[in-house]
């Protein structure tokens, strides 16, 4: 292995988010508009080239690989990039191959994915309420995801359901939502709106249920206790004495987890996001292209992490959006 990616803060990177696609099969009203203009597909990498970058980060330190999108499952082809990462994952140079998904896909490929190795999944579930699903994805079935799910947990998969919290959308299914993952064996954790896309500041400060009033909810009803553990990302967690069950919390905007972040973002256009919530990128196309060796790109890897910032500047205070990034979550990868 060659030396470790470390950034300015001495922050160790180890995770990469890669998107392998910016297309989705649903609209989700705090993602992406409804009418999207998607990316033109000669602007994507090829599957071969997710692969050589991927295996460029793997190379240097990066233990965790998740895929996203958009939603990944859509992508044509993209068994055959699991089934490249897996490789890794059997040399012992990866230690966790994963993705999130919005679930509509899981039932065609649960079984595949687990025959490459893996071992979790991270489904996008907002609400259980079938007419409340068809508005917030504008194009979704509920029915199609809960068969995904169930899918997923008759392929060995661990199901981890991520729930966007929505001020007046569903904090009404609370505790219906605990209550179903407890029941199902699912961990739960809940998401700050973050203001990610140009789809109208005042949609998202109506939207925004701050975590810290979520927690004290649940607290009414549950005995929580914190845990120390973490899995890699940003969420932190509980435990509910009364069912056993993890809830984890991310909160972007209550409190940031910024002083440990260790991910970096990977676009499907080979756009490299050390931050989430700023807009320096690195393009790492252009080098990927330009040589038949991985030296240049591996260059500029490290010359773009070496721009790592400390932190992201998501702020809703005193009524108005501060830090807001004009690229839909969809572009950046979920």
């Amino acid at each position: 292995m060659e030396a470790p990616l470390v950034d300015p803060f001495a922050r160790a990177i180890s995770y990469l988010r890669v998107s392998v696609t910016d297309r989705c099969d649903f609209r989700c009203v705090y993602c992406m508009a409804e009418h999207m203009t998607f990316l033109p597909k000669a602007d994507l990498l090829t599957l071969e080239e997710l692969d050589r970058l991927c295996s460029a980060f793997v190379r240097m330190g990066v233990r965790k690989l998740r895929v996203t999108g958009g939603e990944p499952l859509v992508r044509r082809g993209i068994l055959t990039f699991f089934q490249a990462m897996a490789r890794h994952l059997d040399a012992g140079r990866l230690e966790e191959l994963t993705l999130t998904t919005n679930g509509s896909q899981l039932a065609r490929f649960a079984a595949d994915l687990a025959a490459c190795g893996v071992r979790r999944v991270n489904v996008s579930l907002d609400t259980l309420d079938a007419a409340k699903f068809a508005a917030i994805t504008r194009w979704g079935r509920l029915q199609q995801v809960m068969e995904g799910i169930a899918a997923a947990q008759a392929a060995g998969l661990r199901v981890k359901i991520n729930t966007v919290a929505l001020k007046g959308v569903n904090e009404d299914e609370l505790f219906t939502l605990a209550d179903w993952c407890a029941r199902e064996g699912h961990d739960l954790t809940f998401i700050e709106v973050m203001p990610m896309g140009d789809l109208g500041n005042e949609d998202r400060l109506d939207q925004y249920w701050p975590l810290s009033d979520l927690r004290a909810r649940l607290a009414e009803r549950y005995t929580l206790l914190d845990l120390a553990e973490r899995t890699g990302g940003p969420a932190r967690y509980v435990r509910v004495v009364e069912t056993g069950q993890k809830i984890g919390f991310i909160t972007p905007l209550t409190h940031n987890f910024c002083e440990s972040c260790n991910r970096v973002r990977l676009t499907c256009t080979g756009e490299l996001y050390m931050c989430l919530g700023q807009e320096d990128m690195a393009d790492l196309r252009a080098p990927l292209r330009a040589s038949a060796g991985d030296g240049v790109v591996e260059q500029a890897i490290r010359a773009a992490i070496a721009r790592k910032p400390k932190g992201h500047d998501f702020d809703y205070s005193r009524r108005h959006v501060a830090g807001r990034m004009s690229r839909h979550m969809s572009h950046t990868g979920g």
